[in-house]
């Protein structure tokens, strides 16, 4: 009984040592028909990486040979496949510049756009792949207007630009988060001054009012006014472009705090209605003070 069992377990072993060796001569073999063969059935059945191996193989053998562009395209995507989107994108992009004629270059395009969406990074990370990705998939939309993918492009533009924004507003959150809000005042205008129609665009203008408001409240009794009517001003912004935001109640509250803090009649603020000609009104009754009192 032990005799047929350990017979057993080395013809196992036996069929799986022949399975390997068949597959690495394969591998070194020059036999073209045989390995482009077997380079699909592995290819077909999902054995991505194996595939690949046997296509780079075969690509030295068949260069120059109507079975290149096949050979090549699908190098890359057995790599695509097996999730090595570094290594596709290489070949893609050999592939495209050695083949710009083949029937699946145009695919090859697309994959290659893929590859470098895939090969980014989270926005918390070095986001150097991400321009390159934008980049590629920007010149790729304005030269193929009419590619069977487009709509697959701009999902991707559009995650690859909000994951920009968002590190670039986490970046300037960091100095609210540590109570510099000079400094978190300064970031988050930097983010609109380099790009106005940031998705966080309503978080950022509440933050830009709130750090300001903040920095004249933790001021020295001497700096309070000047840096408040900032303040005011930055309210102005907030509310004369987002009147019905969210936050629209909390910066009211501060609004009225400052406004007492200036010496300002609170009863006459609370409650009150002001149009856009309103705001603009009592800006420059405030910018007139604060000149009068530094000149005084």
């Amino acid at each position: 009984m032990r005799l047929k069992k350990l017979f057993v377990v080395l013809a196992a072993f036996a069929a799986l040592c022949s399975c390997k060796s068949q597959y690495e001569v394969l591998l070194n073999s020059n036999d073209v028909d045989s390995k482009y063969e077997a380079a699909f059935n592995y290819y077909n059945e999902g054995k991505y990486s194996k595939a690949a191996s046997l296509f780079e193989s075969l690509s030295v053998l068949t260069n120059g040979t109507e079975k290149d562009d096949t050979v090549r395209y699908y190098w890359g995507l057995s790599n695509y496949k097996f999730k090595d989107y570094f290594t596709a994108e290489t070949n893609f992009d050999q592939f495209i510049n050695s083949y710009p004629r083949s029937p699946f270059t145009s695919e090859a395009r697309y994959l290659r756009l893929d590859c470098l969406y895939r090969s980014t990074l989270r926005y918390e990370l070095d986001q150097t792949p991400t321009y390159k990705a934008i980049n590629a998939i920007s010149e790729y939309i304005l030269e193929f207007p009419a590619n069977t993918h487009m709509k697959e492009c701009r999902d991707m533009l559009m995650e690859l630009n909000e994951r920009l924004d968002k590190k670039a507003y986490e970046g300037a959150k960091l100095y609210y988060k540590m109570e510099d809000y000079l400094a978190s005042r300064v970031a988050f205008r930097n983010v609109l001054k380099d790009d106005a129609e940031n998705v966080y665009r309503e978080d950022i203008l509440y933050y830009v009012a709130m750090s300001s408001y903040k920095y004249a409240y933790l001021s020295v009794p001497e700096k309070q006014r000047e840096r408040y009517l900032t303040f005011v001003d930055d309210y102005y912004n907030f509310i004369g472009e987002l009147p019905d935001s969210h936050y629209r109640k909390e910066l009211d509250n501060v609004y009225r705090k400052a406004q007492k803090a200036l010496g300002r009649d609170v009863a006459e603020i609370e409650g009150k209605e002001m149009s856009e000609r309103d705001f603009a009104k009592e800006r420059r009754k405030l910018m007139r003070e604060e000149r009068k009192s530094q000149k005084n």
